[in-house]
């Protein structure tokens, strides 16, 4: 098996993994860090209006792969929504 270590990038903090975990393969690492990202998501994003975040993955030698997410919350103006409700109402 070999170690892999899963960094996290949250905006402009790093986090460095230093301990790692042993999994069989680069597909486990993957899967491993797709469910981190996720998981950090839904903890660290509330009320923010934008943000990025990653987990950087890598072994002894060097980076091997990243996954990343980012999202943009957009407040709409009230009159767009009225008419687009209103819009809507009409269609029915």
């Amino acid at each position: 098996m070999k170690r892999y270590y899963f960094d996290i990038r949250d905006g402009s903090q790093f986090i460095r993994d230093d301990e790692g975990l042993e999994l069989p393969d680069i597909e486990s690492a993957r899967q491993e860090a797709t469910a981190a990202l996720s998981e950090i998501a839904r903890e660290w994003a509330r009320g923010r209006p934008q943000h990025r975040m990653a987990v950087e993955v890598r072994d002894d030698r060097g980076p091997i792969l990243a996954t990343s997410f980012s999202f943009v919350i957009e407040q709409r103006d009230t009159i767009a929504l009225e008419w687009n409700q209103n819009a809507i109402s009409d269609a029915d």
